[in-house]
């Protein structure tokens, strides 16, 4: 299918082939028929886009501060391959758009094959010929709506958020400050809800333009006494509300809103102006300013959004789904006149006429509704074949790879050390949405991209898989791929729970019995780091056990990230402590037996299971204790390990050779190219399958230790009997 891309470090937009996306349980996959190009957002995106780097970081001074702090505490080398991983990845442009239930998701029950529906949603509503689009972020469009008409839905939502923020009574008068699109589509609402509207503008032909669609006065900044016509507007009260839907840097627009706004009035902020109010007026007049958050309650909550998880109707009655409801049904009543909305229209194929339209900003040329529309004829396919890129013939000892999700760990981590092996062939790769899988084919010379993981699975002449997936998903990819005789790299963890564990070596027995077990490696990268080979040495003849004192400095993350959902990331003790459980394991060189835990109650910020102490007993009388927290400042370093014992002692601070080391090394690429190197020998994984089992089990039973409240058992031997 085609999609428009833009890349971030160039700002170059093309139309770039890439396979559909994958269909997921809580949505719908759509087939564009038409889309809308939201000229303010879009051009602000392209504009930054464009800028040299350090202009990018002045513009975002928030991610800069981070990049900062991320220097400090992973150094040059780590920091500057996740930047520029960050800038090679294209960036969907598009948010609004309309089309046809192509596949459905497995909990959806609201559409069937078909319908007609209006999307939204960056990252969703792409300007893309097959989008994935949450249910919540859907709408069925009425019949007697076009879908040129519904593809504006997602804006009249911003629109409708803007009027609900303004909080109207009936009767009161409305001030708008910029006539674009959204100036326009906000003066139709009000209209259509019966409110008088006063429209301002720098530009005289977007005055004359919402006068015909129902704007009840006009002034032409700049050029008009605007605050008398408002004076006049109002009875020499002052507006009840003004609603600014500028786009500018200045604070003109913000000072302006505040001089024409009535005593105790209400000023919303809708487009991106500057924010630095103006204390005399807003003080004198005791003004309210309010900021308007996209298309209402549920944006950026992902458990509204992904998880398709509603908000009760009686107490949150208009989300940004019933926003975009609404919207329509004042479309389908012919309250709102879509028709003097659109003022260009192009194919897809010509966007370039499109963007240079909007880009130029021509001052004898007005725009504001700017279509693409789609050819929905074309075939789409889950995967492509790369043009130009020639199947590579494969000698004997080259192993062909395929890499199964493609985060960032894949980008910055495996996919750039597969590439620097001469024995690795990376012949394809799979990712759900399918967005970046274009410009990772053809970087790292590929064969062929798909969104469908089992085309890799099935195909003979892959012979190894590295599985990037969320935690999810590991479980069920490892047994089918060990299952067609692939050869597994998994990132951690190896699976979610003791039952998951269980399958996974019920497979591996079968497969034993049947002579032709694959090998199977978990990404446990921190024994390879080259700190950790020389603690392992330095201990390596001792006479008594040893001790170890492990701190991680994890750092917060929000608790609506993916990796606290218990079903899809399992929690930063599964997702991350498995690291440390499994180092503790390797240093130490005897199996873990038996471990207490506790945590940090929760309460307010601070989240369950990711403020713990672990004490881990080893067979051999060793102990380790892991300190793992959430509530540090990022700029200490994250990882730091003590090592005590047989009248010695190690430390280890973040895998750094030295405080002033641009580079840590936690030994990504030497698992990597040790479990290729297996390949090639015919030798052993490089873990132990035992040790990774009892990494995995001890990982799981630090949370039945916390549940209890005492001490567990880890018996291996029985998890394998059952």
């Amino acid at each position: 299918m085609k999609q428009l891309m833009q890349s971030y470090k160039s700002g170059r937009i093309r139309l770039i082939e890439i396979p559909k996306p994958l269909c997921r349980e809580n949505g719908v996959l759509v087939r564009t028929e038409a889309s809308v190009i939201s000229a303010g957002t879009e051009k602000a995106v392209i504009d930054l886009a464009r800028k040299p780097l350090w202009e990018k970081a002045k513009a975002r001074p928030d991610l800069a501060k981070h990049v900062i702090d991320k220097l400090k505490t992973e150094g040059l080398v780590e920091t500057a391959r996740r930047v520029f991983s960050a800038l090679d990845s294209p960036v969907a442009l598009g948010y609004s758009s309309s089309g046809s239930v192509v596949e459905l998701g497995k909990n959806v029950s609201e559409f069937k094959m078909g319908n007609r529906v209006a999307c939204g949603g960056a990252g969703y509503a792409s300007h893309s010929e097959v989008n994935y689009v949450p249910k919540n972020l859907c709408v069925a469009i009425p019949d007697n709506v076009s879908y040129e008409e519904a593809a504006f839905t997602a804006l009249g939502a911003v629109a409708m958020q803007g009027i609900r923020r303004c909080e109207l009574t009936v009767g009161e008068k409305i001030g708008v400050i910029g006539l674009g699109l959204l100036g326009r589509l906000i003066i139709q609402i009000l209209s259509a809800y019966g409110f008088p509207v006063l429209g301002m503008d720098i530009d005289e032909k977007k005055v004359t333009k919402s006068l015909k669609l129902g704007l009840d006065k006009g002034a032409l900044i700049g050029r008009d006494q605007v605050e008398e016509i408002a004076d006049s507007f109002s009875g020499a009260r002052g507006v009840d509300a003004v609603i600014i839907t500028a786009s500018a840097k200045s604070n003109e627009p913000v000072k302006l809103a505040g001089r024409i706004c009535r005593l105790r009035g209400r000023v919303i902020a809708v487009g991106s102006v500057g924010m630095k109010i103006p204390r005399d007026v807003y003080y004198e007049k005791e003004l309210d300013f309010r900021v308007s958050r996209s298309y209402g309650p549920g944006r950026y909550d992902i458990n509204y959004e992904e998880k398709g998880i509603d908000y009760p109707y009686a107490y949150v009655r208009w989300t940004e789904k019933r926003n975009m409801e609404e919207f329509l049904r004042l479309i389908s009543s012919r309250r709102i006149n879509m028709t003097g909305m659109v003022t260009h229209k192009f194919g897809l194929e010509d966007y370039e006429k499109a963007y240079e339209l909007i880009l130029k900003n021509a001052d004898d040329e007005d725009y504001a509704g700017v279509l693409l529309n789609y050819d929905t004829a074309r075939k789409q396919e889950s995967f492509i074949t790369l043009k130009g890129q020639r199947e590579k013939s494969q000698a004997a000892d080259v192993i062909a790879s395929g890499i199964i999700g493609c985060g960032n760990f894949a980008k910055t981590i495996i996919l750039p050390a597969l590439k620097k092996m001469k024995a690795v062939n990376i012949k394809a790769v799979a990712s759900a949405s399918g967005r970046n899988l274009n410009s990772i084919g053809r970087k790292y010379k590929c064969q062929y991209v798909t969104t469908d993981y089992r085309r890799i699975l099935n195909d003979p002449k892959i012979n190894a898989v590295f599985i990037a997936t969320r935690h999810n998903l590991h479980k069920d990819i490892i047994i089918e791929a060990l299952q067609k005789n692939k050869n597994v790299f998994v990132e951690k963890p190896l699976c979610m729970n003791e039952d998951e564990l269980k399958e996974i070596i019920s497979g591996c027995k079968s497969l034993y019995g049947a002579g032709r077990m694959p090998l199977l490696t978990v990404g446990f990268n921190r024994r390879f780091a080259p700190q950790s080979i020389e603690a392992k040495k330095t201990f390596a003849n001792r006479g008594t056990p040893i001790m170890i004192n492990y701190r991680i400095n994890a750092g917060y993350i929000p608790g609506s990230h993916w990796i606290h959902n218990a079903k899809e990331g399992g929690g930063r003790i599964v997702g991350e402590i498995c690291h440390f459980v499994d180092l503790l394991q390797f240093l130490i060189g005897h199996a873990p037996v038996s471990l207490y835990a506790t945590q940090l109650p929760p309460k307010g910020p601070i989240l369950p299971y990711e403020n713990v102490d672990v004490i881990v007993d080893f067979s051999d009388g060793s102990r380790g204790n892991i300190f793992y927290t959430a509530v540090g400042d990022r700029k200490m370093p994250k990882e730091h390990i003590e090592i005590f014992g047989n009248k010695t002692s190690m430390a280890i601070n973040n895998f750094r050779k030295s405080t002033f080391s641009l580079a840590s090394d936690k030994g990504h690429f030497r698992i990597l190219k040790s479990f290729i190197e297996a390949l090639q020998n015919g030798t052993s994984s490089p873990i132990e399958m035992n040790e990774i089992l009892l990494t995995s089990l001890a990982t799981f039973k630090i949370h039945q230790s916390l549940k209890s409240g005492e001490p567990v058992k880890i018996k291996l031997a029985e998890l394998k009997e059952k």
